[in-house]
């Protein structure tokens, strides 16, 4: 029996109200193409697994841009990448654009507050009371803007709040350098955080290895550190693999097995507190697609549980709650001594 807790949720939104598929399509369309106009610079083949280091294996391609599987904790990622510093451009012209009239983020900002970011918040919150931390510093690793600092800040749950750019950290990460000093670091002892929280960073830069090093070295000992991740061993992206259209690059140039991302945290040198995948839109995500693509091959018994009644779905979704098996993934750690 594992060490850790899982937990699953009643909590339920529609797809709609957080990540809708027809609105996904223009900026799905505006990453492939930021992506594409950074790959005729010198590029990296990404050649073993950043969870378990198996050598890596052709999966295929989404919308022309290959992806490699490894074979042992069946992760997946995009073969080819640029320099870091060509990534970390890629990901703050997406992490802006996001922001603008053309993504479909800015028409459901507060429907995703209420059901993406408030959820969160409490998550972190709970996980603080039950581990008896209180008055904790707080590192946001993500490719600022962020929508979730001002939230942390109006929770008042932490005495500082330090967002850190995501592909700083991965650069300081292979260096070994710090960084500049109005950065939290531990080079002196001092200035270290007590919680760090990477919503989705480990699905986008270029060296999930890198940055989970880099935060490392700033968490105090003992400090907490809270994961999210889509997760390829998922239902949805089973049943859909590179169809999958929530699939593609920068947003997900990694993608994560449960098993793989377990391991990758456990040699970055941390606990395990708990392993979830809370997550309530499986389902719907294969009909979603199913309607914009009815020729998507799906086997009989697929297509008989996506026309049972809605009672059936919930309680197939409460299952792969159960068993780990929905595609949103949630994870605790604590920082080893």
């Amino acid at each position: 029996m594992p060490d850790y807790i899982s937990v699953q949720t009643s909590f339920a939104f529609p797809l709609a109200s957080v990540k809708p598929l027809d609105g996904l399509q223009s900026y799905r369309a505006h990453c492939l193409s930021a992506t594409r106009s950074i790959l005729h610079e010198p590029l990296r083949r990404r050649q073993r697994c950043s969870a378990c280091g198996s050598g890596l294996k052709s999966l295929g391609n989404v919308a022309n841009l290959g992806y490699v599987e490894c074979p042992s904790c069946n992760s997946i990622f995009l073969h080819l990448i640029p320099a870091s510093s060509s990534w970390a451009d890629l990901l703050a012209d997406v992490s802006h654009y996001r922001r603008s009239p053309e993504a479909f983020h800015r028409g459901i900002t507060q429907s995703r507050s209420e059901n993406v970011y408030g959820p969160k918040i409490e998550w972190v919150q709970s996980t603080l009371r039950l581990q008896d931390v209180r008055e904790p510093r707080l590192m946001e690793v993500v490719t600022p803007p962020s929508d979730f600092t001002s939230l942390l800040q109006s929770s008042g749950s932490f005495t500082e709040i330090l967002t850190v750019d995501e592909m700083d950290l991965v650069m300081a990460g292979t260096s070994g350098q710090s960084l500049e000093r109005k950065q939290p670091h531990s080079s002196d002892g001092e200035n270290l955080v007590d919680v760090a929280v990477l919503l989705e960073s480990l699905d986008r830069v270029d060296d999930p290895t890198a940055l989970l090093r880099a935060v490392a070295r700033r968490l105090a000992e003992g400090g907490l550190l809270f994961v999210t991740a889509l997760v390829c061993s998922g239902f949805d992206m089973r049943v859909l693999g590179l169809r999958n259209l929530y699939l593609y690059p920068p947003d997900r140039a990694n993608c994560f097995s449960l098993r793989g991302l377990e391991r990758l945290l456990k040699e970055s040198g941390f606990t395990l507190l708990e392993v979830s995948t809370p997550g309530v839109l499986d389902l719907e995500i294969v009909q979603a697609h199913l309607r914009h693509d009815p020729s998507i091959p799906l086997s009989t018994f697929e297509r008989e549980l996506l026309a049972t009644q809605a009672e059936t779905h919930a309680a197939f979704q409460e299952f792969l709650q159960q068993h780990k098996m929905s595609s949103f993934a949630r994870i605790v750690g604590k920082k080893q001594p």
